[in-house]
């Protein structure tokens, strides 16, 4: 199991969820080239949507949908963890992608 997939399910976020299959590509993304977290709608989610042949508003809706899932029922604690701080709101996507990246990145 890739360290992507074990992040996502580590945050409670499960493969049901097809936003779960479009975060892990845009992660995949993100850590090729780090400057799609500067362009994540025009960029990214278009990336995303062109590999799933999807319109970036439907990946964009799917991913707030796992943030959202994540916030609500997923592992919190861990997400404040990984942040490095205790979050007070649910992240936007864009937030929660920087999130993810950063630990990623510095956890190797």
């Amino acid at each position: 199991m890739d360290r992507i997939t074990q992040l996502i399910q580590k945050l409670g976020i499960r493969s049901t969820y097809c936003g779960y299959h479009y975060l892990h590509y845009a992660m995949t993304l993100c850590l090729r080239d780090e400057n799609y977290l500067l362009h994540i709608w025009k960029y990214l989610y278009s990336d995303v949507a062109l590999h799933y042949g999807k319109s970036r508003s439907s990946v964009e809706h799917a991913l707030r949908t796992v943030v959202a899932a994540c916030w609500n029922h997923g592992n919190r604690e861990f997400l404040h963890e990984i942040s490095g701080c205790r979050l007070e709101q649910c992240p936007t996507v864009g937030e929660f992608i920087e999130i993810l990246f950063h630990w990623l990145e510095t956890d190797k």
